[in-house]
């Protein structure tokens, strides 16, 4: 896969085995795991997080083997899922930074230019989103508007 913004092509990373099953030595049950993925995402984790801390504390590898669902189809049935996807999130809140301090520097222009570069990817984003209805059609992209979704 290549990057967006650059000349390089990227890495190739490893893979998940295929039949997604539950190991034999896991004992969570799914009400468990689900019940403490919901817990940590009232806490105001996000779904990689949860994922990484049910396999770091609680010793599930994959909350998908254990719950037959995908993290974020369980934290949307028990309602604790956020309205903006976790990608997009993430690259709002590397936006609203990059702002603040482009108002105290104003004439750093590689960051500028890496502003400009990254406001074209959420909006690529967006659109991806927009067309797979897990954002609202007239939902747009405003550097106000990151900053007070961020916050």
């Amino acid at each position: 896969m290549s990057r967006i913004h650059s000349g390089h092509k990227g890495r190739s990373g490893s893979h998940r085995r295929y039949p997604i099953t539950k190991p034999e030595w896991v004992t969570a049950t799914p009400e468990e795991v689900a019940s403490q993925a919901v817990q940590l995402a009232k806490g105001g984790a996000g779904p990689a997080l949860i994922g990484q801390t049910l396999r770091d504390s609680y010793g599930v590898p994959l909350a998908r083997m254990v719950t037959g669902k995908r993290l974020t189809v369980v934290l949307k049935e028990h309602g604790v899922a956020s309205d903006i996807p976790d990608d997009l999130q993430a690259l709002l809140k590397r936006v609203v930074h990059l702002q603040r301090h482009l108002q105290t520097h104003p004439k750093d222009l590689s960051n500028r230019r890496g502003l400009t570069l990254m406001e074209s990817r959420i909006r690529r984003l967006a659109r991806y989103y927009r067309r797979r209805h897990r954002l609202p059609e007239n939902w747009r992209y405003s550097a106000a508007g990151a900053a007070l979704q961020v916050e």
